[in-house]
C-alpha cells in the first residue's frame, strides 16, 4: 500500500457522510445502489493519501485498503445516542 491521489465527496443527502475514491477511477467501481443512496455527490477535496497520513475519523491504512479492494471507502457519521448512524 502506497501513496494514492484520493477524491473525497460529501453527500448532499446525508450529513457527515463521505465517499473516498481513487482520483483516477472516480465512481467507476462504486456500486450504483450506493451512489443512489448516497445522493448527490459534492467534491469536498482531493488529497494525497499515504498510510502515515492522519485523518479525522478513519485510519489512512484502512481507507487505502478499502479503495484498493472494493473501489471506495464510505465514511458514515459517528453514532451517538441522539443520532443513530445509517445511510
Amino acid at each position: 500500500m502506497s501513496r494514492m491521489l484520493c477524491a473525497v465527496f460529501r453527500s448532499r443527502r446525508n450529513s457527515d457522510t463521505y465517499l473516498f475514491v481513487d482520483h483516477q477511477e472516480g465512481f467507476s467501481r462504486v456500486p450504483e445502489a450506493l451512489l443512489r443512496e448516497f445522493g448527490g455527490a459534492e467534491r469536498a477535496m482531493t488529497l494525497a493519501l499515504t498510510p502515515e497520513r492522519r485523518l479525522a475519523r478513519a485510519e489512512a491504512v484502512e481507507v487505502l485498503r478499502a479503495i484498493e479492494q472494493q473501489g471506495f471507502y464510505l465514511q458514515l457519521p459517528p453514532v451517538t445516542a441522539d443520532r443513530p448512524g445509517s445511510l
